[in-house]
């Protein structure tokens, strides 16, 4: 699978790094959920980077393989929360 940056989303990036994206991103265990804001469909993906921490990424299906990144932020308290039910399940 094959990812890029939406240009405002890289700019939008506040205290999350990209490594922190992809390692997210490749992530052996990843909850993806289907979303939609706006009337835009797209999938969150939370995961843990190699040292732990709790990210969400937002991405797009752009065809084929391809996903766009469109964001990516720290779960919130009740994201992680359900997050980890499903990592000990």
């Amino acid at each position: 699978m094959g990812y890029e940056w939406l240009t405002a989303a890289l700019a939008a990036l506040r205290d999350v790094e990209t490594w922190e994206v992809t390692q997210v991103l490749s992530a052996k265990l990843r909850l993806p959920m289907a979303a939609e804001s706006a009337g835009v469909h797209f999938l969150t993906i939370s995961g843990r980077t190699e040292s732990g921490r709790p990210l969400v990424v937002a991405v797009r299906l752009l065809g084929g393989h391809q996903q766009q990144i469109i964001g990516a932020r720290e779960m919130t308290p009740d994201e992680l929360a359900r997050f980890e039910a499903w990592e000990a399940s």
